[in-house]
């Protein structure tokens, strides 16, 4: 059997008009910005006036990451797909995807098979250009804090204790550390600095913990960016940065409209990554999402300990929310990896390492359950190779800890598979 490719599936989809799908959440035209045919920036601002509906929040987690791959990203669509299936206005709230993962190995984050968003590339690349902002507020602050050196150090920031590094939004080690302001005696102050990935800036956890673009100059504000001389810290205040970073962000910080195949509406704005930051999309489309939706379906980082860790203790602390629901998604696959199973072999039925690779997300489980105090459901992502006992082992374990498993086919059936 032949299958398409994620992106064949994407090329052959039908997009609706942006506008059409913003009609779908009570949005007039006038209320939306469109960036083309097929996406759209939404001012909250804007339909602050709009009756909130205040949706049940649901997030989609998943066990710890492995090679084998779980599809937390592919579950969260195609669980809204199904939600709107079933008559439930439902909307996702998803990050954009880094430009680095998107070339290496990680590839994609727009979800796959039949429960992807839309337009897969350009949400992929470049979208609307939110992540070149970040990357550029960076890097204004960067040149602010070495020109402020330069041109007489009034702060007596030590050269040597500058913490803020440089940004661009792709992998390359040969940045990572380097010597700047060599050359002649205008080019700067030679001392160490950096480039970390657009996504790891400080700039981007900000950015996604903002409630609006006034909270988001006072968070940028606050970011430690030097020690002077005498071991006081130096804020971007201080060199009086925050102002021309928010300006350069004013247009970013207001969420982007798109799709799935189905039509279902997706805000898909921000993305720190979670091993260095929360690794959420921002607030402020979370928000938007509860607010037009009966239904919000959002995504934390990385596996259920460190992503949803810090959706719960960071994320929902700051900006008041609380999950109704939690969905870990996992994989026999992965399971059987986590048990010691070598990658080439994981489509072989090998119940003794599914049984010694459960523990893992029976852990999650006890964690979002017992620490979290959320209804969990599991979603197991199935495969072809998957076999009817390593799925009845699974339903099994999860039935003693009171916990329901949901077989889910959303890569290949979209909404009809969830």
């Amino acid at each position: 059997m032949s299958y398409k490719t994620d992106a064949e599936i994407a090329q052959s989809a039908t997009m609706r008009p942006i506008t059409e799908i913003a009609a779908k959440i009570g949005l007039k035209p006038e209320q939306i910005e469109p960036y083309g045919h097929y996406k759209a920036k939404v001012n909250p601002a804007d339909i602050a006036a709009l009756p909130p509906k205040q949706g049940r929040l649901v997030l989609v987690t998943a066990i710890n990451p492995t090679p084998a791959g779980e599809g937390k990203t592919t579950v969260t669509i195609g669980l809204a797909d199904a939600l709107n299936r079933i008559g439930k206005q439902t909307i996702i709230a998803l990050r954009e995807p880094s430009l680095g993962p998107v070339f290496g190995v990680k590839g994609g984050a727009a979800g796959g098979g039949y429960a992807q968003v839309l337009p897969m590339e350009d949400i992929n690349l470049h979208f609307t250009g939110d992540f070149h902002a970040i990357g550029a507020a960076n890097n204004l602050l960067a040149a602010m804090l070495d020109n402020h050196i330069y041109q007489g150090n009034e702060l007596n920031i030590d050269p040597k204790r500058v913490l803020w590094r440089r940004a661009v939004d792709m992998n390359d080690r040969q940045l990572r550390n380097i010597i700047g302001g060599m050359g002649k005696p205008v080019d700067g102050v030679m001392r160490p600095d950096g480039f970390d990935i657009t996504v790891a800036s400080e700039v981007m956890a900000v950015f996604c913990l903002a409630k609006d673009l006034t909270d988001l100059k006072q968070r940028l504000g606050n970011i430690l960016i030097a020690y002077a001389k005498d071991g006081s810290p130096v804020y971007a205040r201080d060199i009086k940065a925050h102002g021309a970073m928010a300006a350069l962000l004013k247009d970013a910080v207001k969420p982007n409209l798109v799709q799935t195949i189905e039509g279902t509406p997706a805000l898909v704005h921000g993305g720190p990554f979670a091993n260095i930051a929360h690794g959420c999309n921002s607030v402020i489309a979370t928000r938007l999402a509860k607010h037009l939706g009966d239904y919000a379906v959002t995504e934390a980082g990385f596996g259920a300990d460190l992503g949803a860790e810090k959706f719960c203790d960071i994320k929902c602390r700051l900006a008041g929310l609380k999950p109704d629901a939690a969905v870990v998604v996992a994989t026999v696959r992965a399971l059987k990896y986590n048990g010691g199973t070598e990658r080439a072999k994981l489509g072989e039925e090998n119940l003794g390492a599914l049984e010694k690779g459960l523990p893992n997300l029976l852990k999650h489980i006890a964690n979002l359950k017992n620490v979290f105090g959320l209804p969990v459901v599991v979603a197991l992502n199935r495969f072809v190779s998957d076999t009817d006992a390593e799925l009845q082992m699974i339903q099994t374990a999860c039935a003693k800890e009171g916990v329901e498993v949901s077989l889910t086919e959303v890569w290949g059936k979209g909404g009809a598979g969830g």
